[in-house]
């Protein structure tokens, strides 16, 4: 019996070029100025035609998103570990890390130029700070969740407190751990975006702004496009990631 094709994989494609079609069609039968608002079309177009620079402001932009994402990463499971193996430290922190969150990230930029100058460092430290949070809270709420009669049962068998978080609670935490990267990797871009936006020479914030003051809109919405692309892939890759690491946690649930 032949295996019926999976049409539910075909919706995003769908979706997406639904979502252009009406796009284009909007804008050309409102009569909409490229320099106001550009088709689809005149965004490709533009991306074309400015290919290379498009593709060195990407690369930049990409290497430097990884790299404050890497960085968020490891100092978010290090301090999630910490704050979710405690019940003390998870109330003391907690605080700290909402107010640490509220700030708005595009008001911290200026302060990272003053001190490390205007670059490509600021902007690593950007997207840095604005994923960093996701994972700190979501590992930290997948240890402190862990059942207190499977951690009583596991103590009772002589397992330390060590062997508990190794063995049961992080094992446990990882669905949330990946969900937090597929949050936390889109938001690494925002910041480096921004971050170029506000003091860089280089990146898609910093191609976006030169095209903008030009009033190159095909060019801005291109550049949107590239990102938003960036962005999807990267969290594509993290989906098929978890649900490989954490079928056990997924089965029957939708994929994303």
């Amino acid at each position: 019996m032949a295996r019926k094709f999976p049409v539910g994989r075909l919706l995003p494609a769908i979706a997406t070029i639904g979502l252009f079609l009406v796009w284009e069609l909007a804008v050309r039968g409102l009569h909409v100025p490229d320099y106001i608002l550009p088709t689809p079309s005149a965004s490709v177009a533009a991306g074309w035609t400015f290919r290379a620079a498009l593709g060195m402001h990407a690369l930049q932009t990409l290497l430097t998103t990884l790299a404050g994402f890497v960085i968020a990463v490891l100092f978010g499971v290090m301090l999630g570990s910490l704050v979710g193996s405690s019940r003390t430290i998870y109330a003391a922190a907690n605080p700290i890390l909402i107010g640490f969150n509220s700030v708005p990230k595009v008001a911290v930029v200026p302060v990272l130029v003053m001190w490390f100058g205007i670059g490509t460092l600021p902007a690593i430290l950007t997207a840095f700070l604005i994923s960093f949070f996701p994972i700190v809270v979501n590992v930290a709420t997948g240890l402190a969740t862990l059942e207190p009669e499977l951690r009583d049962v596991l103590r009772s068998l002589g397992a330390s407190r060590l062997d508990v978080l190794r063995k049961v609670g992080f094992p446990r935490a990882l669905p949330f751990f990946f969900a937090s990267l597929k949050v936390a990797v889109t938001l690494a871009f925002v910041g480096s975006v921004m971050s170029e936006t506000v003091a860089s020479n280089k990146g898609m914030g910093y191609l976006m702004m030169s095209a903008g003051s030009r009033f190159n809109m095909p060019l801005v919405f291109a550049g949107l496009l590239v990102i938003a692309a960036m962005g999807v892939a990267m969290y594509g890759i993290f989906s098929v990631i978890e649900r490989r690491s954490t079928r056990w946690a997924t089965r029957g649930a939708p994929g994303l």
